[in-house]
């Protein structure tokens, strides 16, 4: 039998920015009787592909019967505008995007198959080329939270992730790094750590995500003191320069299908065990850390809920780390409240800029657990013998070398900033006299995203008391920051319908 001739190509269309701005999406409008979507069959929330030259996005189709709309136009939102790098009237081809053979194993995994290294490394791939719909990411990191992924699709997870990104290779024998699991409001002890090691030598590319599900990430925090959006020419000359940084992971490919997968994670409110354990892991290898500290919160409104929960993540992390010849050591941290005063990015920075500057209001306790923390980076790095760490972590910052070198690096980075303030305070004071004998983490933290943040940096909460504090009736608990009337006034309508956030018995 012969091969039909292909026919025409058809006509391309002309390209048309409609300065939309819808956050990640790309998103294509189109006229519905036009000859591209009538000879191609496209529908409205389909998928289509959009290409010029050798760049293609995949986007969301709308369509339009407004006869003012061009038939041979395709407006673009400003995700795909930019992904194509085009110019107003460029010519572009619109057609389905290929069949996604990888979704074939999320639909295994709803049903509860498990997945190997292929099925893993075929998700990864499409997911960092664009090619699935956040229908489809949601429906894998669901898949993986109803069924949680076991020790192998851990391990293959991670491979994947770091695999498909940027991996980072320093001239130094070993390359120190820390991170917390969160769950924690405040506990905000990066900028420190990093402050500390780099003053005493050691090697320290902190590379950091967003918010997932809390109230500000030490990326959010960091960029209200310094530029966070580094390069990776900027971030080896920063950390060749100063011993270490403080950078958003997301701005330099390592690990991008995590920043992903955290984008889903924000909007379902969800952070599963085996995708925290590969986001952790994959963005450390990536960064070309060799010794890794990890921070585990524990507390009955934290993440993690128990010691012995605590101990089975530990042991996953590590027999997971110990695939890719990465030492860890897990640390078992106090999470019955937050850290410090601040919740939220501005907030969080303050308390930051108390301890490294050795301000007399300083948090204690967010110096105690930065130092506690730096001191088994410390140990880690080599920088003093075991047991050693925390007294050489407080020498550090009292002598003032850690600020000095916090400042050095803030400004290695771009130059340092001062933190926003908020235009809007209110008190939330006690209702009767007593003794504080619980702090709610997870409702203080959806108290300070209500407020705005981490969208808007200068929002959050500060608390005023503390677990075992005596208070008096009409004495204010904390105070709700934010940028406008109406957030404030919806953060302090949840504030009242929440219950006791604080606790306070008489």
């Amino acid at each position: 039998m012969s091969a039909v001739a292909p026919g025409p190509p058809l006509p391309p269309l002309r390209a048309l920015r409609m300065q939309l701005h819808a956050a990640h999406q790309p998103i294509a409008v189109m006229r519905s009787d036009c000859h591209v979507c009538r000879s191609e069959g496209l529908s409205p929330r389909s998928q289509v592909l959009v290409v010029s030259g050798e760049r293609q996005v995949q986007a969301l189709l709308y369509q339009t019967d407004d006869a003012r709309f061009p038939l041979d136009q395709v407006a673009l939102s400003e995700a795909a505008w930019t992904a194509l790098g085009l110019a107003e009237g460029d010519p572009v081809q619109v057609r389905h995007p290929p069949v996604l053979e990888s979704l074939a194993s999320v639909r295994r995994r709803v049903y509860g198959r498990r997945l190997d290294a292929g099925d893993l490394d075929a998700i990864v791939h499409d997911v960092v080329q664009g090619r699935y719909t956040d229908v489809h990411l949601a429906a894998f990191l669901t898949a993986t939270a109803a069924l949680p992924m076991d020790a192998a699709e851990t391990v293959h997870l991670t491979r994947a992730m770091v695999e498909v990104g940027h991996r980072l290779a320093w001239p130094s024998p070993v390359v120190v790094d820390k991170h917390c699991v969160g769950g924690l409001p405040g506990n905000r002890t990066s900028p420190i750590v990093v402050a500390i090691a780099a003053a005493n030598g050691l090697v320290m590319p902190k590379t950091s995500s967003r918010a997932i599900t809390s109230p500000a990430g030490t990326a959010d925090t960091m960029e209200t003191l310094a530029p966070v959006d580094l390069d990776l020419d900027t971030l080896r000359r920063v950390v060749e320069r100063e011993g270490g940084c403080l950078a958003w992971g997301g701005a330099m490919h390592l690990s991008p299908a995590d920043d992903i997968f955290v984008r889903i994670e924000r909007e379902l409110d969800i952070d599963t065990e085996g995708q925290l354990i590969a986001s952790v892991l994959s963005k450390k290898i990536a960064a070309g850390a060799t010794h890794v500290a990890i921070d585990i919160p524990v507390g009955p409104t934290a993440k993690i809920r128990s010691p012995e929960a605590a101990r089975h993540l530990a042991a996953r992390m590590e027999a997971t780390a110990a695939q890719f010849g990465l030492v860890l050591r897990c640390l078992f941290t106090d999470g019955a409240q937050p850290v410090g005063h601040g919740i939220g990015p501005a907030l969080e920075a303050r308390d930051v800029l108390a301890v490294l500057r050795c301000e007399a209001g300083a948090p204690l306790d967010l110096r105690e657990r930065a130092a506690d923390i730096a001191g088994v980076v410390l140990e880690l790095g080599g920088a003093t013998p075991e047991g050693a760490g925390a007294r050489l972590a407080l020498e550090t910052l009292d002598s003032g070398r850690a600020w000095e070198r916090f400042v050095r690096i803030c400004e290695a980075q771009g130059g340092m900033r001062t933190p926003p303030v908020a235009s809007e305070v209110a008190p939330l004071v006690a209702s009767h006299g007593g003794r504080v004998v619980h702090i709610d983490n997870r409702r203080l933290s959806r108290l300070a995203k209500l407020a705005g943040a981490p969208e808007r940096p200068a929002a959050g909460v500060r608390l005023l008391a503390r677990l075992g504090d005596e208070v008096a009736r009409g004495q204010p608990l904390l105070e709700l920051h934010a940028q406008t009337a109406a957030e404030l006034a919806y953060a302090l309508e949840y504030a009242r319908d929440a219950g006791d956030i604080v606790q306070i018995v008489a």
